[in-house]
């Protein structure tokens, strides 16, 4: 469940997470300048429980996608709330987190299944998939997809991130059926890499499913 209320919306001030600059340069004799948003590259697993034959994802609230789904005359303060619930912005993603770590890319996936999903997933069951870019528009940043496969041995807590930070995430657990029926959808709240995980395990993984 996610209950948002006292919505209201401000200027962006020393932000640990992003930070907006522009780039000036010349492109083919055009003088352009562009607005850019410095972030941290981030990792995503694809999760696959084996002993219950279902795939593993999260739900979040997104901000950016809750004042997005807001016609721009109505995003002032406060934001009716009733009028536009907090289920607009929540997500049906990847289990994933940003790099702000010194630590290797399979380390920083392992801990986020275990603090997001509660599985306890040893670093050689971890896979990378592919490197690619996010945000190309703004922020180009790296991003790692990784491929897990779990059994409920390897459960040992319920996940759903760290309560201490203000984090909420909401475990969901769909067949493999109803995960293929989701890329027949027109429209859904989800990543672009959402999307290329779902693609990627049933085109690798189960291609006959």
């Amino acid at each position: 469940m996610f209950n948002v209320s006292n919505v209201s919306i401000s200027k962006t001030a020393n932000s640990k997470y992003v930070k907006p600059f522009s780039i000036n340069y010349t492109l083919n004799g055009f003088k352009k300048t562009w607005d850019l948003i410095e972030t941290h590259n981030s990792v995503s697993i694809v999760i696959y429980n084996h002993t219950r034959n279902v795939l593993v994802f999260v739900k979040q609230f997104r901000p950016g996608v809750y004042i997005n789904s807001i016609p721009e005359e109505d995003r002032v303060s406060p934001i009716d709330t009733n009028k536009y619930p907090s289920s607009l912005g929540v997500t049906l993603e990847l289990c994933a987190g940003i790099i702000d770590k010194d630590k290797p890319l399979e380390q920083i996936a392992r801990e986020e299944i275990l603090e997001e999903c509660g599985y306890d997933v040893p670093l050689d069951k971890i896979k990378k998939i592919k490197n690619y870019r996010g945000a190309v528009g703004f922020a180009g940043e790296h991003q790692t997809l990784f491929y897990a496969e779990v059994t409920d041995n390897m459960k040992v807590s319920q996940g759903g991130g760290v309560a201490e930070e203000g984090e909420f995430v909401e475990v969901v657990e769909k067949t493999l059926p109803e995960a293929k029926q989701m890329l027949e959808e027109e429209t859904f709240n989800s990543p672009p890499e959402f999307l290329y995980g779902l693609l990627w395990i049933f085109h690798y993984i189960f291609p006959n499913v």
